[in-house]
């Protein structure tokens, strides 16, 4: 299952960068992943500054 980005998502852009499959882009207001790109690896909510993605 893909992980998901809350509304608590500042759009720092940490997550993009540490995304090894590009399975997230910009939103508005908040970034989204592509579920269908997304691996499952954790990188991105390891990554992120506010905690804002979790598993979906």
């Amino acid at each position: 299952m893909a992980y998901v980005i809350s509304n608590s998502c500042t759009a720092c852009g940490t997550c993009v960068e540490i995304c090894p499959v590009e399975a997230i882009s910009e939103g508005d207001p908040i970034y989204k992943i592509d579920a269908e790109a997304c691996i499952d690896c954790g990188q991105c909510a390891d990554a992120c500054p506010v905690e804002a993605i979790s598993p979906g």
